[in-house]
C-alpha cells in the first residue's frame, strides 16, 4: 500500500526522516527514563513527566520509528523498554489511553514484532473495552486528569477506536465511540470538541478545548481514517470524511493551521499539520484500494505537500518540529517543539519514504 507514496517522495523526506529520528537520540539521552513533552523552541531543553502523561504513547513510537529504520538491536531495546513502561496506563481512567497504548505499541506489535508490546496491546484493547458504557456510547473521557468524568473529547477518540475493534466482541463499541464522538462534535459549525453529559442521555457543550482548537478536525480525521479501516466507508462516516477533508484537506486551507480559529494571526500549530498529514496519507490509501483514484491522488498530494511544508519551514537544523501549541488558552507552550508533532511528523515521513504502512494494525 506504500508503493505509490513512497515511489513519488524526494529526497527532501528522507533527508527530514533522518534529522527527526537523530533528534530521537539526542532527547533519549536527555530525558533517560522519563517522558519528553514539549521543547524549548530556543534552548532545546525539554520539559519532561515521570509517568509520561498523555503523551508517552507518542515518545515509544517515535523510539520504535527509530528501530525500525536503524535496525539496531539497541535501539530496538529502548523502544520496548518505554513501551512496557506505559503498563501502569491499561488501568487509568481515561478515553486518552488510546493515544497511550495505540500508539505506544501498534509500530512493534504486528507479525513477527515485539510479543511485549502485543501482549500489552491486547491487554489494553480488554481494559478500555472493560470501560465503555453502553448508556452514552462511549468511553468516557475519564477522571484521570481531573474535572468532570462523563466527557466526550475529539482526543479521546483516535487510537481507541482500533484498540477497541482488537477486542473481543469490542467492533461495535467502537463504531459507537467514533460515531458518538462524531455526531456531536460535528454538530456545530466549527466543531466543537468537548461535551458534557447530562441527564436523560443529553449532552451540553463543555467550554474546553473551545470551537476553533487546532488539533479537533485533526484528530477526528485521524479517528475517522482508522474507523473506515477497521468498518469500511459506510455513508456515516465517508459524510465525516467529506465535511472533515473539506474543513482541513481541501487545495485552500492552510496547510498549517492557527492554534485558535479566531485568532488567524496567532500562533500556528505545526502538531495538528503532522497530524492531518498522517490523516490525508491514510484516506488516501483507503481511496485508492476503493478505486477512487482521483480521490486517493489529491489526499496523498495533500500529505506530502504538508509534510514538505513542515520539513522546509518549521524544522529545525537539529530536528526539531518547532511552532507546536500545546495550549493557546494558557499561553502553554505556543510555540514549542511537541513530542507528539515530531511523531507524526516522523510517521509520515516514514509512509512517503516506504519504512511503514499508513496503517499499523
Amino acid at each position: 500500500m506504500t508503493a505509490p507514496v513512497a515511489s513519488a517522495a524526494a529526497g527532501w523526506a528522507e533527508t527530514a526522516l533522518a534529522s527527526v529520528l537523530a533528534r530521537v537520540s539526542v532527547t533519549a539521552h536527555e530525558a533517560g527514563m522519563r517522558f519528553p513533552l514539549y521543547a524549548d523552541p530556543d534552548t532545546g531543553a525539554w520539559r519532561t513527566t515521570a509517568r509520561g502523561s498523555w503523551t508517552g504513547g507518542f515518545w515509544a513510537g517515535l523510539l520504535w520509528l527509530r528501530a525500525l529504520s536503524s535496525g539496531a538491536a539497541e535501539h530496538r531495546a529502548a523502544a520496548a523498554d518505554c513501551t512496557g513502561r506505559l503498563r501502569h496506563w491499561v488501568a487509568r481512567d481515561t478515553a486518552t489511553r488510546g493515544l497511550v497504548l495505540w500508539y505506544g505499541t501498534s509500530l512493534a506489535a504486528g507479525p513477527g514484532g515485539d510479543g511485549a508490546a502485543a501482549a500489552l496491546r491486547d491487554e489494553a484493547a480488554r481494559a478500555c473495552l472493560a470501560a465503555y458504557e453502553p448508556e452514552w456510547g462511549l468511553v468516557p473521557w475519564g477522571g484521570a486528569f481531573g474535572g468532570p468524568r462523563l466527557l466526550a473529547r475529539a482526543d479521546g477518540v483516535p487510537g481507541l477506536v482500533p484498540l477497541l475493534a482488537r477486542a473481543d466482541g469490542g467492533a461495535a463499541a467502537a463504531y459507537a465511540h467514533l460515531d458518538r464522538h462524531l455526531r456531536l462534535c460535528l454538530s456545530q459549525d466549527p466543531p466543537r470538541p468537548a461535551w458534557q453529559a447530562g441527564p436523560r442521555g443529553t449532552w451540553t457543550a463543555w467550554p474546553e478545548p473551545g470551537p476553533g482548537w487546532s488539533r479537533t478536525a485533526a484528530w477526528l480525521l485521524l479517528a475517522v481514517a482508522d474507523g473506515m479501516r477497521c468498518f469500511g466507508a459506510d455513508d456515516r462516516l465517508r459524510a465525516a470524511a467529506d465535511r472533515l477533508s473539506a474543513l482541513r484537506l481541501a487545495s485552500g486551507a492552510r496547510l498549517v493551521p492557527p492554534a485558535r480559529g479566531d485568532d488567524p494571526s496567532g500562533p500556528v500549530d505545526t502538531s495538528a499539520a503532522a497530524i492531518e498529514a498522517v490523516a490525508a496519507l491514510k484516506l488516501g490509501a483507503l481511496a485508492r484500494t476503493a478505486g477512487d483514484l482521483r480521490a486517493a491522488d489529491h489526499l496523498t498530494d495533500r500529505g506530502r505537500l504538508v509534510l514538505h511544508r513542515l520539513a522546509t519551514a518549521h524544522l529545525s537544523s537539529t530536528g526539531a518540529l518547532r511552532d507546536g501549541c500545546y495550549d493557546a488558552d494558557r499561553g502553554l507552550a505556543p510555540r514549542h517543539e511537541l513530542i507528539w508533532g515530531d511523531f507524526f511528523l516522523a510517521w509520515g515521513l516514514a509512509t512517503l519514504t516506504g519504512l511503514v504502512e499508513p496503517f499499523t494494525m
